[in-house]
């Protein structure tokens, strides 16, 4: 674990690299891989990703697997409630590290909880490379992937670097969020992969509103209608619209996902709306 902790943070020169084809881009014995991405921070990406890849795994009996790429600021330890170091097999590929049915990597899981993440981008790129390539993944039907916020070079590689099936845009309704978002997703316009076309599932919008618990008035407070009105003008689906709940913040901090903690709540059920439009959508793009 310490050599290949070392081989992360050895500082090497950065190449560019060549264009792939689509069989060096796929990752051994994954079916899809999916990435959620914001393009900003803030907006509950993470959350989202961890609730996407419990729901498929719990409700839809998936083999899932979930890869926190946010190299700098890695939460899925905290909120899938793993506080270990991976094993490393005989080949030197770090095993990952299962919890409510999901196999979770994350560079949290290599640093200590409260070290910061100091390097400059050559090794987050190495380090990227190594939580994708270098685990033994087995076989999975999904990979989902948190993406970094924004749209610099860890998106970047990562989107170039692997056979992304689709990619989901997690935004808050407010305009200041939205205006991230478009470039999120024409961050994946601009990148060279295969079935570009084809690859943005969708638009979810997080924290669309708060039922009051007492009337259960909802009311919007970071505006209402502005993700559905964005996804029309730039030919999207809204594919789900989560709400916000104290127990939502509850169930990360306490590395609980919701859709655990209170399977039949209001949020749980719209992640699970965003499960099964996820599933729906690659089908069919896998008849197309």
């Amino acid at each position: 674990m310490k050599g290949l902790l070392r081989s992360l943070t050895k500082l090497g020169g950065f190449k560019r690299y060549s264009v792939l084809s689509s069989d060096q881009l796929r990752i051994k014995g994954v079916k899809d891989v999916i990435a959620v991405a914001s393009g900003k921070g803030g907006v509950g990406k993470s959350t989202t990703a961890v609730n996407l890849a419990v729901a498929l795994a719990n409700k839809f009996q998936l083999k899932v697997g979930l890869l926190d790429a946010d190299v700098y600021g890695p939460s899925i330890p905290t909120m899938m409630k793993i506080h270990q170091k991976p094993e490393v097999t005989k080949d030197m590929k770090m095993v990952p590290i299962q919890n409510y049915g999901v196999k979770c990597m994350s560079i949290g899981f290599l640093v200590d909880k409260d070290a910061p993440i100091v390097w400059r981008g050559p090794m987050v790129m190495s380090a990227l490379q190594k939580m994708t390539r270098e685990v033994d993944w087995g076989n999975l039907d999904i990979l989902v992937v948190d993406m970094p916020p924004g749209t610099g070079d860890a998106q970047l590689t990562m989107s170039q670097r692997l056979q992304l099936s689709g990619a989901l845009i997690v935004s808050t309704p407010q305009d200041v969020a939205l205006i991230d978002a478009r470039r999120g997703v024409n961050m994946f316009s601009k990148v060279r992969v295969p079935r570009l076309l084809l690859q943005i599932l969708g638009l979810v919008e997080n924290m669309s509103c708060f039922k009051c618990p007492h009337c259960g008035k909802p009311s919007f407070i970071f505006g209402e209608g502005g993700t559905r009105k964005t996804a029309d003008e730039m030919g999207l689906q809204i594919v789900g619209e989560i709400p916000i709940e104290v127990e939502v913040r509850k169930g990360s901090d306490e590395g609980i996902p919701i859709v655990i903690s209170a399977p039949e709540s209001q949020v749980s059920k719209a992640y699970s709306e965003v499960a099964q439009n996820v599933v729906t959508r690659l089908d069919q793009l896998a008849k197309e």
